[in-house]
């Protein structure tokens, strides 16, 4: 060859073909590695421009090793390899080797193209500041900044600008520059006036107003123009003003409606969302991804199922080919849409069918699960995963929680730290919301000073966690100390606190915060008004009630639920009034369900109304056959009445019907470990113990006046007897251990599954008179305080 031709000609021959490989793809790619293997195999030794050219097309290809050992091999590299290498590295996210090689390369060898790579750089790789500080550098080195400068250096002004003046600044020097008329540089201004407008530091109308004359000086706008525009107004809630821009747009441009479509979406307006949608088929706009996942996206956090599986039939209709980001961000929607929805069976199908997967996917579809409740899928999902990042553990832990799965919600949670994952504050929200369902009181307090030691002791979330935590551990007071300590307030706040005044007997306290809800401007919604009338019913506030529940319709246009008239009827029944209530039930728009009945026959339970309660019993047995409560609450009222043959017939019922009562357990924490109780409990190691203890309290509870109510006893034998029975009781026993166990004068807190025993009850105020100690008993309805002789619920229960 070089007997031949000159080796001038063969350089220009090899930069020709190599010319033929500027377009990013793997064939370009696989050519130009051919070509770079035939330079070697005929002995030519590429220089200069030939190896820039190669450096080019390696970094392209991500092969940076390779380019590196091309640069390495020049003796002095010039400033347009330099350049190549610095692009590739800021490509790569590797801004440490790109700025080696920047502050390697001489002052006097540098240009203008140089400093915009490294600026650049620094702009893609969302480092704003080391950006403008280059810039300054630049120019006090007498580097004259050109537009592709101003581009880049506006782009990561966008990136931190937060004061009007910073913008304002570096207006002047693109006026100053001679670059003000290029349409890139112009779209960079207006970006970095828009981004500003959303600092809170900033006055929006001020800043907008500035790029909407940016906007309307301009000779020639393009897409970005538009939509930046558009963009901005949505960022800075002015709707109204990005539907005036989009209605200016001349040409039919998709990107800009679906910065609209998406603006609407993001606030709420979904029917304005899918009349944009409409206008924008018949105008013949090209629909693409983000178009179709704005609109499914719509309409899943609307509920509009119909709609949402309407676009998705006409998905399936119009886009036959579509490239793999497309299926990959619809089908995530179209994932979260059903899963929403509740069609948690669909989502699966689609997410069996995807071609292509990615984390987003998987989170989807486990929170479809976890949303509806289906744990065990949803721990079938979570381990089949590969990958996890904080939303996912996040999402499993919160719905263990809020589940009943407490203990794994709590070891899930340990294992995501152990793995190198840092809590969120929503991660502990659910960690906390655990704690609260074991009246795990010293993991919950610990959780709270890992809170307040990593900074998220502000979080709205995780504060309402500990509202419902340290409420239903039973300190109301800490819980009100967290309450009154939040930098902000929601409903959700408002609503725990309201429902741990009334868990805890403290109705007129609960009304109080309620009233102060209402001066503050909070809107109650529908979980209020059931926190509310719980708290007016453990009080026994009946004329407050009615008159919240009346409020509902009349004041909020709230429609009552099921259960709001459930709790209306237990406040009612808890005083006595059946009349009323029966003309409430008839009144209903909707025939009484489980709920309804289930507080009528607790009622009748409380006062003994023997018909009435029977034939609440008779309408449960029809709605929930299987249901223990039921029969345990007919066959005590006949217990009661002394109607043993008919407490016979009922546990006969049951026997025949193969359903067991669910046997009454309480737990205890002692040194950060849980003991468990059971009724005449064998297993526990100190159980002996508890049973001497115990004996002796009751000698010192009966010279104070107590003595066993042997009417709590269900079964037929002698008096003795069941007062035996009485004291094997496991809330008794949980006390006891309590006070065996816990140092003098720490308050016993007790955890029942179950409503408490009348007897226990009974008990418990005498005992906390022995003990000179306070004892506080979650069962399954509320808490009760014991101090000094009597309860918080003033025997109202």
């Amino acid at each position: 060859m070089r007997n031949t031709l000159d080796i001038r000609t063969v350089a220009n021959r090899y930069a020709a073909q190599l010319q033929l490989c500027c377009s990013q793809s793997s064939t370009s790619y696989c050519i130009a590695q051919t070509i770079h293997a035939h330079m070697i195999a005929s002995g030519f030794k590429p220089r200069g421009h030939i190896l820039n050219r190669l450096m080019d097309i390696y970094c392209k290809s991500s092969n940076i090793a390779y380019a590196l050992h091309l640069f390495n091999k020049i003796p002095e590299p010039d400033i347009v390899a330099r350049t190549t290498l610095i692009a590739a590295y800021s490509t790569a996210g590797n801004l440490k080797l790109a700025r080696e090689v920047f502050g390697g390369t001489p002052l006097s060898t540098r240009d203008t193209v140089f400093y915009n790579a490294m600026i650049t750089a620094y702009s893609h790789n969302n480092d704003g500041h080391a950006a403008i500080e280059l810039f300054c550098d630049m120019r006090r080195d007498n580097f004259r900044p050109d537009n592709y400068t101003f581009t880049s250096v506006l782009g990561a002004l966008a990136l931190i600008v937060e004061d009007k003046k910073h913008c304002q600044q570096m207006h002047c020097a693109v006026l100053k520059s001679g670059t003000m008329f290029v349409t890139s540089v112009l779209n960079a201004l207006i970006s970095a006036y828009v981004k500003c407008a959303s600092s809170p530091l900033a006055s929006s109308s001020l800043l907008m107003g500035a790029a909407k004359k940016l906007f309307d000086e301009m000779p020639k706008k393009d897409e970005l123009t538009w939509t930046t525009m558009i963009t901005g107004y949505v960022r800075n809630n002015d709707l109204d003003a990005a539907r005036e821009i989009l209605d200016g747009v001349t040409e039919n441009i998709g990107v800009a409606w679906n910065a609209m479509i998406s603006g609407y979406v993001h606030h709420g307006f979904i029917h304005e969302a899918l009349e944009m949608f409409r206008r924008m088929h018949l105008k013949g706009i090209q629909h693409d991804g983000f178009t179709y996942t704005s609109i499914i996206s719509a309409c899943a956090n609307a509920g509009l199922f119909k709609h949402g599986k309407q676009m998705h039939a006409f998905i399936l209709r119009t886009e036959e080919k579509h490239e793999p980001e497309f299926s990959l961000s619809v089908n995530n929607a179209l994932v979260s849409l059903y899963g929403k929805c509740g069609k948690v069976d669909e989502a699966r199908e689609i997410f069996k069918k995807m071609p292509i997967r990615d984390l987003i996917s998987w989170n989807a579809i486990l929170s479809a699960y976890v949303n509806l409740g289906r744990i065990v899928e949803a721990k079938s999902f979570f381990k089949e995963m590969p990958e996890r990042n904080l939303l996912t553990w996040t999402v499993m832990i919160s719905g263990l929680a809020q589940n009943g799965f407490g203990e794994e919600g709590l070891k899930l949670f340990n294992q995501m730290r152990i793995e190198g994952f840092e809590p969120c504050d929503y991660a502990f929200a659910g960690a906390i919301t655990s704690s609260a369902m074991l009246g795990a009181l010293e993991h919950g307090r610990q959780l709270h000073a890992q809170l307040v030691k990593l900074g998220h002791d502000s979080s709205l979330s995780a504060a309402n966690a500990l509202i419902t935590m340290y409420a239903r551990c039973g300190i109301v007071e800490a819980a009100n100390c967290v309450f009154l300590t939040m930098p902000c307030l929601d409903s959700v706040s408002w609503n725990a606190m309201i429902a741990a005044l009334g868990q805890h007997g403290h109705g007129l306290q609960a009304i109080e915060l309620f009233e102060q809800m209402l001066k503050e401007d909070i809107v109650p919604d529908r979980i209020t008004f059931l926190t509310i009338l719980s708290a007016c019913s453990h009080a026994g506030l009946v004329r407050e009630g009615h008159r919240y529940f009346n409020s509902m319709r009349g004041c909020y246009n709230i429609t009552p639920g099921e259960d709001h008239y459930a709790r209306l009827i237990d406040l009612l029944v808890r005083a006595g009034k059946f009349s009323e209530a029966k003309d409430v039930i008839e009144s209903m728009p909707f025939e009484p369900g489980a709920p309804i009945w289930e507080a009528l026959l607790a009622g009748c339970r409380i006062h003994g109304n023997m018909d009435l309660g029977i034939q609440a019993a008779e309408r449960l047995f029809e709605l929930m056959p299987q249901h223990d409560g039921t029969y345990v609450l007919l066959s005590n009222m006949y217990a009661t009445a002394g109607r043993q043959n008919d407490v016979a017939k009922v546990r006969k019922l049951m026997r025949d019907r193969g359903i067991k009562k669910e046997p009454g357990c309480s737990w205890i924490e002692v040194e950060s470990k849980v003991h468990v109780f059971l009724v005449d409990d064998t297993v526990h190691p100190e159980v002996q113990a508890v049973y001497n203890y115990l004996e002796q309290l009751v000698l010192e509870m009966r010279k104070l006046g107590y003595v066993p109510d042997t009417k709590f006893v269900l079964h037929d034998m002698e008096e003795a007897q069941k007062a035996s029975v009485l004291y094997t009781h496991s809330e008794k026993l949980a006390v006891v251990f309590g006070l065996m166990k816990l140092p003098l004068g720490a308050t016993i807190r007790v955890f029942k599954n179950l409503r408490i025993c009348g007897d226990c009850h009974n008990a418990f105020k005498f005992m906390s008179k022995v003990v000179g100690r306070e004892i506080v008993v979650r069962d399954g309805k509320r808490f009760h305080h014991f101090r000094n002789g009597e309860c918080s619920c003033g025997n109202y229960w």
